[in-house]
């Protein structure tokens, strides 16, 4: 029912554009409605998943990671614990197909060292109790330095790619990781640095990346333009599906055997789980392969060429100014369709007893979400630099920082590369590449970076959202939000078996 309830929107949004504006080939429908279908039971079953393997395999894997004495010993298995989940990211290999001035295996390891890099820092953060904001405002501020010297095609692609590694294999396995990690440390604010995590782990690939145009210095940065499948029968549908589906069990298998090997590694040598643990990882382990084949093929098959179609036809339309409310109409929608999310919400409502319910999370993600398509469809029309936005956005987000309490400033970060997931790869960049080849502008640099501002507004949202809840508290209670919530974060005690709750 919520896979149900978070695909319907943007189906019947898409459904309404087809038959309005942007009249689709019945072919093209076809496929969209059949993704749709699959979108829907992937999505119900990636999150039973998810919640049985994942989870709680990232966490026995963090609590081991940080016991007392390891940590040089650490250090190394966590940067390599970054890079392989990485290099299968399955939004990490669409972004690099469609950069082929760079070769794959270049972007793909490059963007993989940076992951991993930042995953030491996350460690070491959590080991030495560092603050996330001056982390954030470093990283960020080495960013923007760098921005200034990177060639203006390969601009919008390293922003980008800070929000495509972050996808539906890596986010909950790197999620529970933070969180296995934090839950050794006793002191008050172990439960608010289980967030972060993925905040910290989305700069890396934007500094790599940002290294990667400086160094290698490609004289011409090209795309790979996107073609719509000719279906004119419903047997030609059903051939890009079974043409699909091999390739997507293929990079599922990729994505998940490194985590499944690291975690086999890690059960023989520290955790020793008892076999009806075990037995559920694996059913879930099934779950989750199951879900996240069903879900990719159908936003890749499915998804994919209905955005860009109806970028096209709506840049056509002689008032294509269209393009700005629409995208925020999409946007708004299409965030609740992200698997990540779903897991990002219920870990915040969990952790923190439901003082920061799932419906709050969704609202603000959605308008931050609405906004950042806004700005992006501004960027098509207009083709001014994403510079102009992106520096004054996370200026804004990290001024917040110094204002809004702790626990959301982490929950911000994280939900920013959140976000910015398969739907935004396979769905939002399509439409934006249609909209900007039909007005004539620069693919790279007006198309591109739409991912990286679909990471940036949420950033912005999370926290005014704290502020909110930190006026409410001070004026229900007198107490401020920081107190507040730390009271209502629940005690999970000690996981006995990694998933079940001791009593």
């Amino acid at each position: 029912m919520e896979a149900l309830t978070s695909v319907l929107p943007i189906t019947a949004i898409v459904l309404i554009l087809g038959f309005t504006l942007a009249p689709m080939p019945t072919g093209t429908l076809t496929l969209f409605l059949m993704g749709a279908l699959l979108l829907i039971v992937g999505m119900g079953l990636f999150s039973l998943g998810a919640e049985m393997s994942m989870m709680p395999m990232g966490e026995g894997v963090g609590q081991e990671v940080v016991r007392p004495g390891r940590l040089l010993k650490m250090i190394p298995v966590c940067f390599l614990i970054g890079v392989v989940i990485t290099i299968a990211e399955p939004d990490l290999q669409v972004l690099a197909r469609q950069v082929p001035a760079v070769p794959d295996l270049v972007l793909i390891l490059t963007v993989a060292a940076g992951v991993g890099i930042f995953l030491v820092v996350a460690l070491l953060r959590t080991k030495c109790n560092i603050s996330l904001r001056w982390m954030l405002i470093a990283g960020y501020a080495l960013v923007f330095l760098l921005a200034f010297f990177v060639p203006r095609d390969f601009l919008a692609v390293a922003f980008d790619s800070g929000g495509v590694t972050t996808g539906p294999i890596t986010v909950p396995f790197i999620m529970a990781l933070g969180l296995g990690m934090a839950s050794v440390r006793t002191d008050k604010h172990n439960e608010t640095d289980s967030f972060g995590i993925v905040a910290l782990c989305s700069i890396g690939p934007i500094l790599a990346t940002m290294v990667l145009g400086l160094c290698y210095n490609p004289s011409s940065v090209d795309y790979v333009p996107f073609s719509v499948p000719n279906v004119p029968t419903t047997k030609d549908v059903g051939r890009q599906f079974a043409t699909g589906f091999p390739t997507y069990i293929k990079e599922v298998v990729m994505g998940l055997l490194p985590i499944l090997i690291l975690f086999l590694v890690f059960q023989l040598v520290f955790l020793k789980l008892a076999r009806r643990s075990l037995l559920r990882i694996g059913v879930g382990v099934v779950y989750t392969f199951v879900g996240l084949v069903l879900f990719l093929t159908g936003v890749n098959v499915g998804f994919m060429p209905a955005g860009n179609f109806i970028g096209k036809e709506i840049a056509k339309l002689p008032y294509n100014w269209i393009l700005i409310p629409l995208g925020m109409l999409v946007g708004c929608f299409i965030v609740e369709a992200e698997p990540a999310v779903y897991v990002l919400n219920r870990q915040v409502e969990e952790l923190t007893g439901g003082a920061i319910p799932r419906k709050a999370m969704g609202l603000a993600l959605s308008i931050g979400v609405a906004i950042s398509l806004g700005l992006a469809m501004t960027r098509v029309l207009t083709g001014v630099s994403i510079l102009w936005f992106v520096i004054p956005g996370y200026a804004l987000a990290i001024g917040l920082t110094f204002v809004t309490p702790k626990v959301f400033t982490a929950i911000a970060f994280d939900s920013g590369g959140v976000a910015s997931g398969p739907m935004a790869a396979t769905f939002l960049i399509p439409f934006a590449m249609g909209a900007c080849e039909q007005l004539g502008g620069n693919i790279l640099t007006d198309a591109f970076g739409i991912v990286a501002m679909v990471a940036m507004t949420p950033l912005i949202m999370i926290q005014l959202l704290g502020l909110m809840y930190e006026r409410k508290s001070r004026k229900d209670s007198g107490t401020p939000a920081e107190a507040a919530l730390s009271d209502e974060i629940i005690d999970y005690g000690e996981y006995t078996n990694y998933g079940e709750v001791s009593s």
